[in-house]
């Protein structure tokens, strides 16, 4: 049996490449491990840091091709970030001037979590554990 240890990392393709550097690494907080120019593609790629453990990498691109994101299209869904407390990380994201939604409570878990949008609508998710 394949045994998968943990993800390695998130790759998202970003519209505007500082607008989603800002949000990704000032708002959020995310470490900024490495960021290349890549000439031959005309492509950034920023490597992130989530808690010492997981890598999201931002890339830009010419032109991307547009992703629909809701209502619940098939793919990927949406991240979700754990946080320790759900009320300081949402009204951390709502004084950069961000909409976040209600705060809800998992029906299996009775865990609570949010949601909110990153510069191109990407779903972001706050759970609280």
């Amino acid at each position: 049996m394949l045994k998968l240890n943990r993800v390695h990392h998130i790759a998202i393709i970003c519209s505007d490449y500082q607008k989603s550097k800002h949000f990704y690494s000032e708002i959020l907080g995310l470490k900024i491990v490495r960021e290349v120019y890549r000439e031959e593609r005309q492509s950034y790629k920023l490597d992130l840091e989530v808690g010492d453990q997981y890598q999201i990498e931002l890339f830009s691109f010419p032109d991307p091709a547009a992703r629909p994101s809701r209502p619940e299209a098939a793919g990927l869904r949406h991240i979700a970030f754990d946080v320790d407390d759900i009320d300081e990380a949402a009204a951390h994201i709502k004084s950069a001037n961000i909409s976040v939604e209600a705060i809800r409570t998992d029906e299996f878990t009775g865990k609570r979590f949010t949601f909110f949008a990153d510069p191109d609508g990407l779903p972001v998710e706050l759970y609280e554990v």
